[in-house]
């Protein structure tokens, strides 16, 4: 597989640093509210990353962090008269029912910053110990001068940075590039003992704590959003290397920005949408297909006409899917014909070009294109007089191709006993020649959105 290195700017073989292991590390959400589209875009898109490299055989160890202390939940905690653990508690619960949506996995482990104070000071301490961070009245800094290699990542040079920097009132730090590592206790805010006194980290540092406890000091990937490049993911990389003396992270993976409507996403422009707001009007896996359909490194528009024309798409995927497993409930044993052994080689040529493309650096959507190729070959030489083995051969390949990207992986939807009833009212109607009212129940079923097909093995429905 060939990764775009966000630090080389360059696709590079993927060789991880144990072979068939792989240790990935991809920044979470900051638990203070609903996690909004831009945040889904990376949870999706890495989630399809760990996905694919345990399809192709690797052993993933996979951390996703909740930052549960920062300025943003103390000020929501302010604001809802509850304290910041019952904010961190209620937005981490509400985060994993919107992934779930989403049909995100879980991580292997989501570490939470208050769980980790300890693992996390003691990096500080061993930073402070080499030489590259100072205190200054219990605020502990970073000093980005004494690290050589300061923006490497983002490609910016440390005297560059510093002359558009500026330092805000009431920071001491000497120099104005550098961050805190540790942030002295301000009066209500919540704090923890130290060897620099009471106080919480500094963002940046987390990460590479939570990084480091569950991963080692090295790791094979590091993703996140294009926004977290620079300041964080580059002091990520300064004040872990500065720890261990070892580099960080071996590829680093960032998605690109969304737009609305055309627009950058922001609560001023009234274009800032919440998957919990997405989810009032579309069923997420909607929104999954939405986003796998672009390449990850792209820029993307996303726009209520767009999320429509994505909804029909997966429609369609649907209904291939369920015609197949008609199919199989009705297809006869017998054996299959030359031709119709040759077509397996024909659909598995789709499978070919699925795994060409998501080698080529995560192409979801040239992936996503073989899906739809495989689709449209399977409804146009699979019918019902197709043999079984065939119709399961075709019917397994989807799934499994699907199911790397966690697509078309909802069960069909029973029925409430009231449509039932009506379904088997119209087939008695049939059988009687009362055509009138099974036109009438047909057409009170299609106000409701479920769609009535008669074919030669019986009933079919769908959603509309």
């Amino acid at each position: 597989m060939r990764i775009y290195n966000t630090m080389t700017k360059r696709k590079e073989e993927f060789v991880p640093l144990v072979p068939g292991e792989v240790k990935m590390y991809s920044c979470g959400p900051t638990v203070y509210n609903y996690f909004h589209i831009g945040n889904a875009r990376p949870f999706i898109m890495f989630d399809i990353l760990r996905n694919y490299l345990e399809y192709r055989g690797y052993k993933v160890t996979f951390v996703q962090n909740f930052t549960d202390v920062d300025d943003k939940i103390i000020k929501r905690a302010k604001e809802e008269g509850i304290t910041e653990k019952e904010v961190a508690d209620k937005y981490i619960e509400e985060y994993f029912k919107d992934a779930e949506g989403l049909g995100i996995r879980r991580a292997d482990y989501h570490p939470r910053v208050t769980e980790l104070i300890s693992d996390i000071i003691n990096v500080i301490k061993k930073i402070q110990d080499n030489g590259f961070a100072y205190e200054v009245d219990g605020d502990v800094y970073f000093d980005t001068s004494k690290y050589n290699e300061y923006g490497k990542l983002s490609k910016q040079k440390l005297e560059e940075l510093e002359a558009g920097a500026r330092v805000d009132v009431g920071e001491q730090k000497r120099n104005p590039m550098d961050f805190a590592l540790w942030k002295k206790q301000k009066p209500g805010e919540p704090a923890w003992e130290s060897p620099w006194g009471m106080g919480r980290p500094g963002w940046h540092i987390e990460c590479s704590a939570m990084s480091m406890k569950y991963l080692g000091e090295t790791i094979d990937i590091h993703s996140g959003g294009q926004d977290l490049i620079f300041p964080h993911h580059e002091n990520e990389i300064a004040q872990s290397e500065a720890a261990t003396g070892k580099p960080f992270a071996r590829y680093w993976m960032h998605n690109g920005f969304i737009n609305v409507n055309n627009e950058k996403m922001s609560k001023s422009l009234g274009n800032f949408f919440t998957v919990r707001d997405i989810s009032k009007m579309y069923d997420l896996e909607v929104v999954r297909l939405f986003m796998i359909s672009s390449h990850y490194r792209s820029p993307i528009n996303f726009s209520k006409e767009l999320l429509d024309s994505t909804k029909n798409s997966l429609e369609r995927l649907y209904i291939a899917k369920n015609n197949l497993l008609h199919l199989m409930e009705n297809a006869k044993d017998r054996d299959e014909t030359e031709e119709e052994k040759a077509l397996r080689d024909k659909l598995l040529t789709h499978k070919d070009k699925f795994i060409e493309a998501m080698e080529d650096d995560l192409n979801t959507a040239d992936a996503v294109s073989a899906i739809f190729d495989l689709v449209r070959d399977i409804n146009s030489n699979i019918n019902e007089n197709s043999p079984k083995s065939l119709v399961q051969f075709a019917y397994d390949l989807y799934m499994e191709l699907a199911g790397v990207l966690r697509i078309v992986y909802k069960k069909q939807e029973s029925l409430d006993d009231e449509i039932e009833k009506l379904i088997e009212e119209r087939q008695k109607a049939r059988k009687e020649k009362n055509w009138a009212l099974a036109d009438k129940i047909r057409d009170d079923l299609k106000s409701r959105g479920i769609i009535l097909e008669d074919t030669p093995q019986g009933v079919k429905w769908r959603r509309a």
